[in-house]
């Protein structure tokens, strides 16, 4: 009963929710929910999602209710940030393993994984760092300090192996330093020592056999018949789409089978066979609607730390798209990172609407947060 008496009062309060956002997200939830709906014999994928989707928008309508504030204390962030780096810890010793990555801790049909939620603690403690240091942000210190708060992450995922959560915790932490003002002559001078490290280990440390794997993952159209199948489907599903798709339960390459995965990694390229280019153009739209409406939140938020907490859940989504999308058109390589609010996943979708919750609670306690807040702020309180 609490639950739907918080639920009554959060719809209550109707100038605090941003309707347009959220109606974007729920359109592209529908969106994929038809794409997975087997429409007759078993609909596991479509069930467990639908349970999901609900727990979600619970979870976000709480998040809107979350005193943000708190959320600014360092002491909170860095016990978040030991519990949720504990939990990726025990994932090597308990963890679920499923398609080559020991990830998920699962329970019964359903599995969460803690690198989703780590994603989401990684804006909210490099917002607070980035915040608190705008002053003095061209020092290269601070490229180096707060590359080490996405490096011990990125390094949990990386071993798991989950090479596509890895890349996104990076793509953040690349996303938050440039918008933060971080001197790019000192970010460049980071990113040349990793190229040439990385030359090294290829010239005088890989093998031969891990210089192919490589390359294959690289280029995984080289090899359809082996590494490569999967995105050389995803491409035959999306083309086949054409103008306005062949209907909806009517894709043939992933109703068929031809295209694995495709309630997950591939929906992308299940929606685009059966709603075809309008199809497309209208899920692009809806992003783009997404990212402009949670930086428009973002541009209004009272502090350093509103602004950038908002800036970085709109790099976040905008990682996953773009390296999802990519992956299915054949022009990145295959790593398994979902597409916002549309693949198959409890966990990330859960994580996605408790984002936006937070942004909506930040955008609500703008009205009333005192001048003291922006000193403290200022001064490092």
């Amino acid at each position: 009963m609490q639950v739907f008496s918080l639920i009554r009062e959060v719809f209550s309060r109707k100038a605090s929710i941003d309707w347009v956002l959220l109606l974007a997200c729920f359109a592209i939830v529908f969106f994929g929910l038809l794409t997975m709906n087997a429409f007759i014999g078993e609909n596991l994928f479509f069930e467990k999602q639908l349970i999901s989707f609900t727990v979600a928008i619970v979870a976000f309508f709480i998040a809107t209710q979350v005193d943000t504030d708190m959320l600014k204390r360092t002491n909170v962030l860095v016990a978040l940030f030991i519990i949720v780096s504990a939990s990726l810890l025990i994932l090597f010793s308990i963890g679920h393993t499923a398609k080559g990555a020991q990830s998920w801790f699962k329970i019964g049909l359903f599995a969460f994984q803690p690198a989703d939620a780590m994603k989401l603690l990684l804006i909210l403690i490099l917002a607070k760092y980035f915040s608190r240091r705008h002053v003095e942000i061209a020092h290269f210190r601070h490229i180096i300090v707060s590359g080490a708060y996405a490096l011990i992450p990125f390094f949990l995922v990386l071993l798991q192996p989950d090479f596509g959560s890895a890349m996104i915790i990076f793509l953040i932490w690349l996303g938050m330093i440039l918008v933060s003002g971080v001197s790019k002559k000192h970010l460049a001078f980071v990113f040349l020592v990793g190229v040439v490290a990385f030359g090294v280990l290829w010239v005088e440390v890989f093998k031969p056999y891990q210089k192919a794997r490589i390359m294959t993952f690289i280029h995984p159209m080289s090899d359809i018949r082996g590494s490569g199948y999967n995105a050389y489907q995803s491409t035959i599903a999306v083309g086949s789409g054409q103008i306005t798709g062949k209907g909806v339960g009517y894709g043939t390459q992933s109703r068929l089978r031809f295209l694995p995965e495709y309630q997950t990694d591939f929906i992308f390229s299940a929606f685009a066979e059966e709603w075809g280019f309008v199809g497309v153009l209208i899920l692009f739209g809806l992003f783009a609607v997404i990212i402009g409406r949670i930086l428009m939140i973002a541009l209004v938020g009272t502090t350093n730390f509103e602004m950038l907490y908002g800036a970085g859940v709109a790099v976040f989504f905008i990682s996953h798209f773009v390296v999802n999308i990519g992956m299915t058109i054949g022009l990145l390589p295959v790593t398994g990172v979902t597409l916002p609010f549309m693949s198959f996943g409890g966990s990330h979708l859960l994580i996605e609407f408790v984002a936006l919750g937070l942004l909506v609670s930040m955008k609500k306690s703008a009205r009333t947060t005192h001048r003291s807040a922006l000193s403290n702020e200022f001064l490092g309180v």
